[in-house]
């Protein structure tokens, strides 16, 4: 299925009209492999410079973990959560900064708050200084107040020191150097925070909070972000997001139609410059000749040639796409890079009635002393209908609940779909679920239109990630992340396996670093002085 500038419900082409899409792109400038974040973006700033780019996706939907499907009229999501930094300009999340780019923008409902379940109580927290203040002093007092805004003020020329060089600056060439340098007077205004932004976020922490809830809260919040504890996550992401979130005016962004209405901007922005998306199409292999990347082949034996490979695969998928005998060394090295955990998935549809205040998020904590990533010790809800109520039928509510890169693989691995053992282990891990859920909707089980259970086979099966990993386990105290570069000429990586690793913002800036490699240096500063970054 090849789709070209699709009205946004998009009818299935005729099989004539697919073939002269295909030979249209029959041979591409670029192939990017995967449809995900990172790699819409990487597409969308290839297609703006005027490359004829083709994007291959295995699944029936783009998006990556970003896609959404429906089932009996309701909109349910895939995967991310949590939304900022997109709909204000000027901004320095790079995905807003892409969809920019690409002439694109996408209604947003703002919010504020969240419900949270803890071992200290329920509470109702958001972003924003004040009201984050108020529930600390309630849950610890007001020294931990004390720490907190002391801890605050630590962060922000940290985070401004990562902010100094706006993502789409950076490319893995010489032409990031002569970025610096152009930029020298700014950055030497934030030369005592560098030494932070390469390392982990736990020094920080330990540094300058004692308080217990903090100090929990901190280490949630860590996880969420990067499924990592607070001392193998990225201190400059963390800054980055603390210096956003607890600002006085602070606010979260929900994309009206869901994580969906994101993707769907992405690709009318790559369509709108020629680029096109081919679904249903699963590539078995990258084609190298004398240690150049030429060309991929699909599964069905069809071989597309293009001048540059970008696959925006996860890094233990991609090693094997290249043939074996190619840098090797390279190759075993990143096969053993350390994988996240994976997740349970719970997707409801039930009866709204009554239902009027029920929160978009919640999280769950069952015992801080277990530690944030033991197995189902964390769940997350998401009830995105609660906002937007064409997410669902009328008075009714969707919900997404899972547990964030906690699940193990080794629990699953010798499972099989549909067994009787699989369906009773799933019911059995799944169960986590029903007590956070009781305790906003204590009548659940009466309500339920539509239940659907998923697991890490599920996660895998649907999102092509190896063993239903969230992604890499790489540790920010260990060093940088690995880059898009490979041995391989003309192949590139993006998405969670390269720098600066996972989540929405660092793999939309990920996309955009591999498309600046291969653009160069014009591009970049015609861009950068375009949108006044």
């Amino acid at each position: 299925l090849m789709i070209r500038r699709p009205p946004r419900s998009t009818p299935k082409p005729s099989s004539a009209a697919s073939d002269v899409y295909k030979r249209q792109m029959r041979n591409p400038e670029v192939i990017v492999i995967g449809s995900g974040i990172g790699g819409l973006c990487c597409g969308g700033l290839l297609a703006k410079a005027g490359k004829k780019v083709l994007i291959l996706e295995a699944h029936s939907k783009p998006g990556g973990a970003a896609h959404g499907f429906e089932k009996n009229g309701y909109k349910f999501e895939s995967g991310p959560s949590l939304w900022s930094g997109i709909g204000s300009w000027p901004t320095t999340n790079p995905l807003g900064q892409v969809l920019k780019a690409l002439n694109q923008k996408v209604d947003l409902i703002k919010y504020q708050d969240w419900n949270v379940q803890i071992p200290e109580g329920d509470y109702t927290i958001g972003v924003g200084d004040r009201r984050f203040l108020d529930q600390i002093n309630s849950i610890s007092g007001k020294d931990a107040i004390k720490e907190w805004e002391n801890f605050i003020q630590v962060i922000k020329p940290i985070g401004a020191a990562a902010n100094a060089i706006p993502l789409l600056a950076l490319n893995q060439n010489k032409e990031t150097v002569l970025q610096l340098l152009k930029r020298s007077k700014t950055l030497l205004t934030h030369l005592k925070s560098f030494k932070y932004l390469g390392g982990g976020f736990g020094n920080l922490v330990d540094d300058h909070l004692k308080d217990p809830f903090l100090r929990n809260w901190v280490e949630l919040l860590c996880f969420l972000i990067s499924g990592l504890s607070k001392d193998e996550t990225n201190a400059a992401a963390m800054a980055t997001l603390f210096d956003d979130w607890f600002k006085p005016d602070a606010y979260l962004e929900y994309p009206k139609g869901g994580s969906e209405s994101i993707v769907k901007a992405l690709l009318d922005g790559i369509y709108s410059f020629g680029g096109d998306l081919q679904l249903n199409s699963k590539v078995s292999q990258i084609i190298i000749k004398r240690n150049k990347a030429i060309g991929i082949e699909l599964k069905n034996g069809e071989k597309i040639f293009a001048d540059h490979i970008v696959s925006n695969a996860d890094i233990w998928n991609t090693v094997e796409l290249i043939p074996k005998e190619i840098s090797q060394q390279w190759r075993e090295k990143r096969s053993r890079t350390p994988k996240c955990k994976s997740f349970l998935h719970l997707h409801l549809g039930f009866n709204a009635e009554g239902l009027d205040d029920i929160p978009l998020h919640s999280i769950w904590v069952n015992d801080w002393s277990k530690g944030i990533t033991a197995e189902r010790n964390v769940v997350v809800l998401s009830i995105p209908s609660a906002l937007d109520p064409t997410m669902s039928p009328p008075n009714k509510h969707i919900l997404h609940g899972y547990t964030p890169a906690n699940e193990p693989w080794e629990r699953w691995e010798g499972l099989k779909i549909g067994s009787k053992e699989y369906e009773r282990t799933k019911e059995e891990r799944c169960s986590v679920f029903w007590e956070p859920i009781k305790k906003l909707v204590p009548d659940i089980e009466e309500r339920i239109e539509v239940k659907m259970l998923g697991t890490p086979l599920t996660h895998q099966r649907f999102l092509n990630t190896k063993n239903g990993s969230y992604g890499p386990a790489l540790s920010a105290a260990e060093g940088l992340f690995p880059g898009n570069k490979t041995p391989i000429k003309n192949l590139l990586l993006c998405g969670s396996s390269t720098f600066p690793g996972i989540g929405i913002p660092p793999v939309a800036a990920s996309g955009a670093m591999a498309a600046n490699t291969i653009l160069g240096s014009k591009f970049q500063r015609d861009l950068i002085e375009e949108l006044g970054i």
